[in-house]
This record gives structure tokens, C-alpha cells and sequence, in this order.
């Protein structure tokens, strides 16, 4: 049985494990990730196959980096909230662990994961959209995943959604993650507290008083517990989510698009606006096959099982 190393590398943590050639994991490890020192990330990322390396043989690993990869699944050319600047990954990583190193973006590598392991399984066109601190995407069109003439594909967080809105890290405004994403659930949550709104008060109760403490967490806690502002604040962010994915599929046309990532969480209270929004903006609705929209089946882990599948392929 031949195992891979898969590690995500996040903005927070960095996760890692083996996994086998069935997207099991037999052992898995996290550490934080030093998200504004490039040769720290790299010497975590290391420290964690060493380890993982040392209860298991692996044969090579995966890298699912949150940035822009380059066609030859090499070098992390930019990213947005982590300090990755033309970063030769894979040949550093190479010559630290001896081992074949393969690094893909992490959302093409969650959606991976669910293709062939999790909510994909079952259709060959696939659209996952994660939503977390951003929004990521990742594409597979008929069985393959989809990178683009120069590796970054699918990067559907930052196409433009509002010409001059709110600025991005990506250096550009108005893009979708601005107001789709689980940062942008929580700016308007902390704004509608901070000036006092009475709608917000449940919630800021919740967070004892401190604005500060509103986090996207707390406000899929208070919606699921009957909060009429929290659901209103998980049906707006469905709201953006929905039309965003409605162009989307005027261009791709999935059989089916996967919501991933942290505000996933709130199940069908995420959901469903997403499908109300998409089925009031879809192009030709009514008068066209319809996809399915449906939550992720591997988690936090997606990431990992699917850098860790493209790494023994």
C-alpha cells in the first residue's frame, strides 16, 4: 500500500498526515502557521513530514498552499494573507526532505479531496467554493482538475463583484470574497454592534459585551440558537454567495458545486439563501438542467486528502 504525505498550509495552522490510496488518514499532526515569515512556514511545513515520515514510509508529498501555484506545481508565486513571493517551494522542500514534493493550490487541492473522496464523487464537473476567511475555488471539468494556462485557475474569490467596494488583500476592490466570505460575515456583524444597533444585541450579549469577540463562529452559534439578526446576517453572505455561483455556471456549467470551509458549519442556514440566490440569478432558469448545491463531506481535511491523492498520482 503505497502512502503520501498531504499538508495544508493555511493563514492560521498548518495541517498535515498520511493518507492512504483510499483518502484515509492514518495519522495526522497540526501546528500554527507563522503566517508572516516564509522560511518559518517552510520549516514547519518540514518539521511535520519529518515526524509524520518517522511512524510511517511515505513515498512523497503534497503541498496545499493558500496562494498562486504555478503550472508546474513548483513555486508559490504570490499570496494574498500569507507572505508567499515567488517562493521556490517544491525544490527547497525537495532538498530538505529527499522526498518527491508536489504543491498545488489549496482550494484545487480541496476540491480534489471531494472529487474523489467526498461530496463529488459522483459527478465528473465539479465547482467546490470554500468559504472562509476568504472565498477559494477549485475546479475539475471532465475528471481532471483544472489549473489554467499558467496554474492559477479558479482563483473565483477575487473576480470583481462591486467596482470600487471594499478593499482587498489582494490589492484590488469590490472582489467576491469581500462580501461572501466569512471575514465579510463578520465586519458586518461588528459594524451593525459598534454603532449600536438593537438587532445585534443578542449577539453581543453572546460575546460579552466586546465587540472584538464577534467572530464567525459565534454568529453561526447564535443563528442556529433562533437569533433572528445572526440568520439574517448567514442569509445575506448565502445572498452574495448564490449570485456569485450563478455566473459562475453561466461560464463552467458544473454538474454540482461543493461549499466548503469553516462557514460551512452552518449547514442549511448557509445553504439555502445560497440556493435562493443562485435560482434568482441563474441565466436561462426554468429552461435548463440545474445543478446541485451541496456541503463538503471532508472538512477541514479536504485539503489535505486531495494534495496528498495528487501527490501519488
Amino acid at each position: 500500500m503505497t502512502l503520501t504525505c498531504g499538508i495544508d498550509v493555511g493563514g492560521t495552522k498548518i495541517l498535515g498526515g498520511v493518507v492512504d490510496p483510499e483518502g484515509t488518514i492514518l495519522t495526522e499532526l497540526r501546528v500554527d502557521s507563522p503566517a508572516s515569515d516564509p522560511a518559518a512556514i517552510e520549516a514547519a511545513i518540514a518539521g511535520l513530514v519529518k515526524a509524520l515520515a518517522a511512524q510511517h514510509e511515505v513515498t512523497a508529498v503534497g503541498v496545499g498552499a493558500a496562494g498562486y501555484v504555478d503550472k508546474a506545481r513548483s513555486n508559490v508565486m504570490f499570496a494574498p494573507n500569507i507572505a508567499w513571493r515567488d517562493v521556490p517551494m517544491r525544490a527547497e522542500l525537495e532538498a530538505e526532505l529527499g522526498l518527491p514534493v508536489v504543491v498545488e493550490n489549496d482550494a484545487n487541492a480541496a476540491a480534489w479531496g471531494e472529487f474523489r473522496f467526498g461530496a463529488g464523487e459522483d459527478v465528473d464537473d465539479l465547482l467546490l467554493v470554500t468559504v472562509g476567511t476568504g472565498v477559494g475555488g477549485g475546479l475539475v471539468l471532465d475528471g481532471e482538475l483544472y489549473r489554467g494556462a499558467f496554474g492559477v485557475g479558479a482563483e473565483i474569490g477575487h473576480m470583481r463583484m462591486v467596482p470600487g467596494g471594499v478593499l482587498c488583500g489582494c490589492g484590488n476592490r469590490g472582489c467576491f470574497e469581500q462580501y461572501a466570505s466569512g471575514s465579510a460575515l463578520v465586519r458586518e456583524a461588528r459594524d451593525a454592534a459598534r454603532g449600536g444597533s438593537l438587532l445585534a444585541r443578542t449577539l453581543l450579549d453572546m460575546a460579552g459585551g466586546e465587540v472584538d469577540r464577534i467572530t464567525g463562529p459565534l454568529v453561526t452559534q447564535a443563528a442556529q440558537a433562533g437569533d433572528p439578526f445572526s440568520i439574517e446576517q448567514l442569509a445575506d453572505l448565502g445572498r452574495w454567495l448564490g449570485e456569485g455561483i450563478a455566473s459562475l455556471t453561466a461560464v463552467l456549467d458544473p454538474g454540482a458545486v461543493v461549499i466548503g470551509g469553516g462557514v460551512s458549519e452552518a449547514g442549511e442556514l448557509l445553504l439555502d439563501p445560497i440556493r435562493r440566490g443562485f435560482h434568482a440569478q441563474l441565466t436561462g432558469r426554468g429552461h435548463r438542467p440545474e445543478l446541485t448545491i451541496r456541503k463538503a463531506e471532508l472538512g477541514n481535511r479536504a485539503g489535505l486528502i486531495g494534495a496528498a491523492d495528487l501527490a501519488r498520482r
